[in-house]
């Protein structure tokens, strides 16, 4: 018999099926011996309280022994066959899942990559801390995986409306993740675990007779009046089929290309700030209400915090417990900054983007004749300026967070994770004031919030700015179903319509579903 109970019980007990098991026979009066085995199924925190505890949703096997069966079933991929055939421009989560939903369909995905396989890139990406160089289609935007593969791979999500959640994280532990991205309330692969799985995710589709080309980027869509019949890359090779563009968040040169070749786009509200960096431990005790920490049985503590100042929001972003901050420019002349964690979270450091809510006409009226494409300009500019900020390098402007709050010098700065390297700016006053000026109000009401939070000892980095696309492609609804010009299926973060590796999974697949309705409708 296989019984399923809810049970909440210490971090202590948490970690050892044996003490669950003897939980579980106290609670729900069974002889413990009859319980051969448990497994867990569900888990989360709860540190609301004093007293943390863990709330599980357990698979108890009584008097027989415990199945190794599935908790989500795999995908069955076969080969696609005839003559159906889809283009996918860009291998982040929105492509390579677009790509494997067409697979199921039955129809052939050819996807072309601007840049390197994810472990060629991986060199790329190293060179910007080790030396300062960039390759505009290489790094930490650009390449298999897209922005998520070398900067965290967190899989949690809220918009679970377009889709199923639990479908792909089901895709992601077929292809290698570990089950504990079913079970956990926050799940998470890892920088170092899903270059892998991604390396996975191309087999699957090369084997089933899908194409992916590196080093491959679409310079014209390939027009027939109002329909798209392909794409032209930077090498003149031509493509022929409908296009789900899934290209990212920051590939400017693609929104250019969009608007010269006319097809409507439209700005969109995006947050821009710093990226800010804690000691773990300091985390650790806030979260967890404890002086001496997490202790031997809890992971790395989370936050997340949010807050309205002079009508915007202000908020953390992509909060990385046991990570390290990145440089995430994307061209020469740029300096970005976001976080990654590895699988074990095991950094000495907690960071988070902390940003703020921009609206298009919050931009100086400079920006103005710039259009649709004002914000992703102002976004630029920035980037740039951090990059003047620090001598033109990648070694990073910071200042200490109280010091920004109270409008002061930092003359030194802490130790940091951030291998290319920080110094001491006023980022307070080089920032542009809309911005600067909401962060410091916003840190001093999280450090009433959470005491201790609000400290010299962390620091803000400078600048976060890809959160999410500058602009949007439009698509008349939330449902999808249709698209402004015919054989284009704009796609996930790119495309203005998902934030994440998750939600880009969902609305590639749900692109290749709408792609294939067409295709089935035009026979």
């Amino acid at each position: 018999m296989v019984e399923e109970y809810q049970i909440r019980v210490t971090p202590r007990i948490a970690v050892d099926n044996n003490e669950i098991a003897r939980c579980i026979a106290r609670d729900k009066r069974i002889v413990p011996s009859r319980i051969k085995g448990v497994r867990i199924i569900k888990r989360s925190i709860d540190a609301r309280q004093r007293n943390v505890m863990v709330n599980l949703k357990v698979r108890a096997y009584i008097d027989e022994p415990v199945k190794k069966d599935y908790l989500i079933d795999p995908i069955i991929y076969n080969p696609v066959e005839g003559d159906k055939q889809a283009i996918v421009v860009g291998a982040g989560p929105g492509g390579l899942f677009a790509a494997l939903r067409l697979i199921e369909l039955g129809v052939k995905p050819i996807v072309l990559e601007r840049g390197k396989n994810v472990n060629d890139r991986r060199v790329d990406v190293a060179r910007i801390s080790r030396e300062g160089i960039i390759d505009p289609d290489s790094n930490y935007c650009f390449g298999e995986g897209g922005a998520g593969a070398y900067s965290d791979g967190k899989l949690y999500t809220r918009s679970k409306k377009r889709g199923s959640v639990d479908r792909i994280l089901g895709i992601f532990h077929q292809h290698g993740a570990s089950e504990n991205i079913l079970i956990d309330a926050h799940p998470h692969i890892g920088s170092d675990k899903l270059p892998h799985i991604i390396e996975n995710m191309r087999n699957t589709i090369l084997n089933c007779g899908g194409e992916v080309h590196f080093e491959t980027r679409v310079t014209r869509l390939l027009l027939n009046g109002a329909e798209v019949k392909g794409v032209e890359c930077a090498s003149g090779e031509q493509f022929h089929g409908p296009v789900i563009l899934a290209t990212g968040h920051s590939a400017r040169d693609v929104y250019h290309m969009l608007h010269d070749q006319q097809i409507e786009l439209e700005p969109k509200a995006l947050a821009m700030g710093v990226r800010l960096e804690h000691p773990q431990h300091i985390i650790d005790q806030i979260q967890y209400h404890n002086p001496n920490g997490r202790g031997q049985f809890l992971p790395p503590a989370e936050y997340n915090f949010v807050t309205q100042v002079d009508g915007r929001g202000v908020y953390s972003f992509c909060m990385c417990p046991g990570g390290i901050v990145v440089p995430a420019a994307s061209a020469p002349g740029q300096l970005v900054v976001n976080g990654m964690s590895p699988s074990n979270r095991g950094s000495y450091w907690a960071n988070s983007g902390m940003v703020v809510e921009i609206h298009p006409e919050d931009l100086p009226d400079k920006y103005a004749h710039e259009g649709v494409l004002a914000m992703m300009r102002f976004q630029e500019d920035l980037e740039q300026e951090c990059f003047r900020q620090a001598g033109n390098s990648q070694v990073a402007g910071a200042q200490r967070m109280k010091d920004f709050v109270d409008g002061k010098p930092s003359k030194l700065i802490p130790p940091s994770s951030f291998a290319a390297g920080l110094h001491p700016s006023r980022l307070d006053q080089w920032l542009p004031p809309f911005i600067s000026t909401r962060l410091r109000k916003g840190f001093d009401t999280f450090g009433r919030i959470a005491k201790g939070f609000l400290t010299n000892d962390a620091i803000v980095i400078g600048v976060e700015t890809r959160t999410s696309s500058p602009v949007r492609i439009p698509r008349d609804s939330e449902l999808l179903h249709h698209i402004t010009i015919c054989g284009l299926y704009p796609c996930g973060e790119g495309a203005g319509y998902a934030g994440g590796i998750v939600s880009s999974a969902i609305d590639g697949e749900r692109c290749a579903d709408d792609l294939f309705q067409s295709l089935t409708a035009n026979q």
